[in-house]
């Protein structure tokens, strides 16, 4: 059976810099009916677990290390025995949800990850944070973008460890040379597609958020 991609909304809260704020998660689970992988453990491990069935979970993979996209995933890994992954220059990030607790494996630019015979190909998309990444599946024709591209633009860069000319660059030089047609999965909120975003890039730059 050819890998499908499921989806679930989580909600709790994301802090950072003294601010709390409640959210709404995207959890996304790509595979078939033997194994899957999870991009994102938001906020309800139980919720994710109960999404994933009786399948084997060959990785929980983080966007990036805000606390709404990785609070749950120590708590899923403990109970489906799945590795945590996290680019290294997240590790920082990480820590201050989960000081006592390290990612299980690191994620790099080019890494490519197989669930029931689909790819997930890695790509370094730094900005929104330092070790954000996305995770294309051309197989599926979609990429998985964390909080790097929203529909509508650019993650948010106003808080610690992000910077807007380098998510505007990241977005330019990895996600708009992808095929128009891919889907793109957001951490938050709708999908969208590359060819709906591209041509706000110019935009982006001039608003200098």
């Amino acid at each position: 059976m050819a890998a499908r991609i499921d989806h679930l909304v989580t909600s709790g809260t994301f802090s950072l810099d003294g601010g709390t704020w409640d959210v709404d998660n995207n959890v996304w689970i790509v595979g078939d009916d033997s194994e899957a992988v999870v991009i994102d453990a938001a906020h309800d491990a139980d919720a994710i677990a109960e999404a994933l069935g009786d399948r084997r979970l060959v990785a929980i993979v983080c966007t990036h290390a805000h606390d709404d996209h990785v609070d749950a995933a120590p708590a899923l890994a403990d109970r489906t025995g799945a590795p945590v992954l996290l680019h290294p220059a997240d590790t920082e990030l990480w820590r201050l949800t989960h000081p006592d607790r390290a990612p299980d494996g690191e994620l790099a630019d080019g890494q490519e990850i197989t669930v029931a015979g689909t790819v997930l190909r890695v790509l370094h998309t730094p900005g929104h944070c330092r070790g954000a990444v996305s995770l294309y599946a051309p197989e599926l024709g979609t990429v998985f973008t964390g909080d790097t591209l929203f529909a509508g633009g650019p993650g948010a860069t106003g808080r610690s460890f992000s910077d807007f000319p380098t998510i505007v660059e990241s977005i330019r030089a990895k996600l708009l040379t992808l095929p128009g047609a891919t889907v793109v999965r957001t951490g938050h909120g709708d999908s969208t597609t590359i060819a709906d975003e591209a041509p706000q890039l110019d935009e982006w730059l001039r608003r200098g958020h």
